[in-house]
This record gives C-alpha cells, structure tokens and sequence, in this order.
C-alpha cells in the first residue's frame, strides 16, 4: 500500500488542521526518529507526553512490550506534531510499530496509505461500542483500536439552580433549557457558557447542537442547521451567554464557570478533575436534543493503530501490544487515568461502579458520533473550517444565521 509523496504532503497539512480539541494537552518531544526494526525493539508513540516512564500508562506500555518478548521504544509528543511526523516517518519507510492517534486523524492516514487493517491483522473489535469504533472506520473497514473516548455534556452549578428553582432533570429540550436560563438571568445571575471560536473547538462544541437539531455535516445550510445556529444567537443576544464565547477556548470558557458565577458549562469528560476541585456543588446532565432525548455528541480520544512497515513479519507482535494496551483489564487503568469513557460496556459498567459520576457521561458517549463517520473521513477539515467561520459570523452580528451557513455550504462544497 504505497501512495505518492504529493499525497503525504497533503496529508500532513490536514493532520495539522485537525489540532486535538479534547485530548489531553502537553510539550513535544522532537526524538522520534527510527523505525525500530533492529533486534527486539519496537517502536511506540502517543500524545501523552505528561506521562512519563514512571506513570501507570508509562509502565503498561513497558509491560505490554516485555509481555510480548520485546522491549518498547516509547516517544510522546503531542497530537498534531505525532499526526504530521508519522506521514513524514512512513514518507521515509521507517514509520512506528505501533502508534496511538487521535481519533479524527485516522482516516487522513489511512488516505495516505500508511495504516494496516485490524481485520488484515487479526485484532478482534467487536466488544467496542459501533459509534466510538466508526472514527476509525473507512469503507467499512476498521483501522485501529479505541483506547477510550471523552465528549461533552452540560455541567450545572446546583447552587445557582437551586437559588433560580430549577430543577436540572426538568431540562429535556431546547425550550425547557432556554426557559431555565432565562430564570437564572432573572435571578442576578449568568446562564452558560461555551466555546465559539474561530478553530475547531467551535466545531466541536456546536456540533451537539447541529446534530441535535437533526442537521448533516454535508448540508450546513439547511432549516436544522439554522435553528441551532439562531439558538446560540438568540443565548448571545439575550445575554444568557456571554459575548465572549467568540473568543473562548474550551478551558477559558471553564474557567469562566469555575467563577462559580454561571449556572450551566458546555465542556468535557476531562475537566471532571477540576470540578471537583471548584468548591461548589455540580452535577452533570447530557446536552438536549431540540426536540428531547440527549443529542449526538462529538467523540475524542485515540485509536491504537498499526503502521505499514516493509517487514510484515514485525505484525504479529505489534498486534500483542495493541490487545494488551486495549484488554478489559488494561482499559479500566487507563482510562481511569486519562478521564476518558471506556469504548466497552463491560469496562463502563467497572467504570461507573468506581466512580458513579460517570453514569451521565457514559450515556453521552452512548449518544455519540465521531466528526469523520458517515463516510466523511478526509472531507472533515473541508466542512468543520466553515462551520466554524458560520458560527463566528452569526454571533458577531456579521450575518444572520442563514446567510452565515449558506455561505459555509458553498465553501465546503469547494472542498
């Protein structure tokens, strides 16, 4: 499976358009290099560079190795640079053994033909829930390993609720939201907030209510698209959410309710942490659909994926470390120690009976899509930059939310 240079070049531009918006954060490492196929090492990298050779995901990489009668070369660096330096690696023929990505990046991979299939490999994916496997999954075909999966949902302060006489389990739609934000402005206090910038963590966290409103990443422009647009217009406008939004990234917009000053936080399975370090109550409640139900929720998180390599004999021990690093008994760890929802039912049940503050984000991951399925892989990038040029021009008041998202669809449909 070779494809042309031209092609991995412009694949490491699309890598780099797909910056991780919910993986966890961290420095880079620029040591990768070789392609450790000289005795028994293998090559492994991963965008966890704050965990160290001595952190429990450190040990397990080590012990997956010598379980499998080799020794782990491990490399971390973060999730764009990972992305763009293995196109380059398999450019040179000296790509990584095994390599955990993010999950949006697969099919820009497997595009550039450098990923094998976990069918071709033997690697057994069928205890993984469908909607969390499908980022990894390209006509049909699965590529890689969920190592688990973090999304969004609304967290809510319980005092300011409490003080507004609103009851969290009463907000099944889009109405019974707007009504309680409405109570809590009236109440002196602030209604939610959110993250509407210009990259793709906009995208990210106005794709729950896009797809919430029944809309389709391939007709930007259509009546559904344009209620969850005029939705978040009409939260701006009517100062339920603040004007900065358009300039919010996931974290300031966190931090703007860790003030304890808003009632509701769009935002994901990994600041769990710092909620409980905010010193005021919360709870958690799945984002409404417009009509009721919970709405389909964007997934993050990282495949475990095997690279091509000329020697194919390398593949039956690679395939070892992905079933260790991705076994039950391994998952519950790791996904314990990255905050992120295990991509099984059987390790989620473990998961919720550790911690029953899961319960709610299970059910969103349950409610979850990946940004490339439904056969989008690679036209993703194409689609998500207008989408989020769209919300940035509806909340500023440079265009109304149809005119906005019209001209989103032309852009994409140039893509």
């Amino acid at each position: 499976m070779r494809n042309t240079r031209r092609t991995l070049l412009a694949a490491v531009a699309t890598v780099g358009a797909l910056t991780a918006v919910a993986a966890c954060g961290g420095g880079s490492d620029s040591s990768a290099s070789g392609s450790g196929k000289t005795g028994g090492t293998y090559n492994f990298w991963d965008p966890y560079p704050q965990f160290d050779a001595s952190s429990a995901w450190g040990k397990l990489v080590t012990k997956c190795g010598t379980d499998a009668g080799v020794k782990v070369k491990r490399t971390s660096m973060d999730t764009t640079d990972l992305g763009n330096k293995a196109l380059l690696a398999a450019q040179q023929g000296n790509a990584p053994d095994v390599m955990l990505v993010d999950n949006p990046v697969v099919s820009t991979l497997v595009e550039a033909g450098i990923l094998n299939k976990t069918g071709d490999l033997g690697l057994d994916t069928s205890s993984i829930q469908k909607n969390i496997l499908g980022a990894g999954v390209i006509d049909n075909a699965s590529y890689g390993v969920p190592i688990g999966a973090n999304t969004l949902a609304l967290y809510y302060n319980k005092k300011i609720l409490t003080a507004a006489h609103v009851d969290p389990a009463s907000i099944k739609d889009w109405a019974s939201l707007t009504a309680a934000l409405k109570k809590v402005k009236s109440a002196g206090k602030k209604g939610i907030t959110f993250s509407a910038i210009n990259t793709e963590e906009g995208s990210f966290q106005f794709l729950p209510w896009f797809w919430g409103a029944g809309g389709e990443l391939t007709e930007l422009d259509s009546a559904k698209g344009v209620a969850a647009l005029s939705l978040w217009k009409q939260w701006v406008d009517g100062g339920y959410a603040p004007k900065d939004v358009l300039q919010n990234t996931q974290t300031t917009s966190w931090q703007e309710f860790a003030t304890g000053d808003y009632a509701f936080s769009e935002n994901g399975t990994w600041q769990l942490g710092n909620a409980d370090k905010a010193g005021f109550g919360y709870g958690v409640i799945n984002i409404p659909g417009q009509n009721g139900g919970s709405a389909p929720v964007p997934t993050g998180g990282e495949f475990v994926t095997v690279p091509v390599q000329k020697d194919s004999s390398r593949y039956d021990v690679s395939k070892k470390i992905v079933t260790c690093l991705t076994n039950s008994a391994n998952l519950l760890t790791t996904d314990t120690t990255l905050t992120y929802v295990a991509p099984t039912a059987q390790v989620q049940a473990q998961q919720v009976k550790q911690n029953p503050e899961l319960k709610a984000w299970v059910g969103a991951v349950a409610a979850a899509r990946g940004r490339t399925s439904d056969g989008l892989g690679t036209k993703y990038p194409t689609i998500s930059q207008p989408l989020w040029t769209a919300v940035q021009n509806a909340l500023s008041g440079g265009k109304s939310p149809q005119a906005a998202l019209d001209a989103a669809q032309t852009a994409a449909s140039k893509g």
